[in-house]
């Protein structure tokens, strides 16, 4: 028997799939989660075999809640639900650890196939998923795409620099990189274009 803890958003999808993952294998589900903040808090509390976790939530998403798991229970067995993984986000989920990647269109008899893998120690990446990131045309570094997700969000070059723990001429540079590689004129053009293009 493997536990879960669910988290996602679309409560039509999240409760679907309370219902139906426990149906296709040997899955319980400890507790529902419909944002970051309320993952960490569920995954900490019931401490799953495995959290099956959406990557975009509103507040803290996908990553920002696999980051602050991470912090208290590095072994935890994480994976992560994408409609489209864009570029950059499959590496820094790797980075952080997350043992496998499904399409959230996938049927829920696939899904509890990959949560009994991963449970088993081993990862899945779906290949649609895979293909998608690799394929996907993105020229920002995630250094730069970290300092244009700040930036949207109108902070100045010494609040982006204090946030990310850059010195502001560093800052200044990726964000001019930025702006050569989107040709836009400002910082602000620059995040917009890039979110535009799903580069962040």
């Amino acid at each position: 028997m493997t536990t879960i803890v669910l988290a996602d958003d679309e409560a039509l999808l999240r409760t679907a799939l309370a219902a139906l993952l426990p149906m296709e294998g040997d899955v319980t589900v400890l507790a529902e989660a419909s944002d970051g903040g309320t993952a960490v808090e569920a995954t900490l509390r019931h401490e799953p075999d495995v959290l099956v976790i959406d990557l975009e939530m509103p507040g803290v998403d996908g990553l920002g809640a696999v980051a602050e798991i991470r912090r208290t229970r590095p072994e935890q067995v994480i994976l992560m639900l994408t409609r489209h993984a864009r570029p950059g986000v499959l590496r820094k989920a790797l980075k952080l650890g997350v043992q496998g990647f499904v399409s959230k269109s996938a049927e829920p008899a696939h899904i509890s196939s990959v949560i009994a893998t991963l449970h088993a120690g081993k990862r899945w990446i779906d290949p649609d998923v895979s293909a998608l990131a690799v394929t996907e045309d993105n020229p920002l570094t995630d250094r730069e795409a970290d300092v244009l997700r700040v930036t949207g969000e109108g902070y100045s070059v010494a609040d982006i620099a204090a946030r990310l723990h850059l010195a502001p001429g560093t800052v200044r540079n990726y964000l001019s990189n930025a702006m050569r590689k989107t040709q836009t004129r400002t910082r602000h053009e620059a995040a917009r274009y890039a979110r535009e293009h799903d580069w962040l």
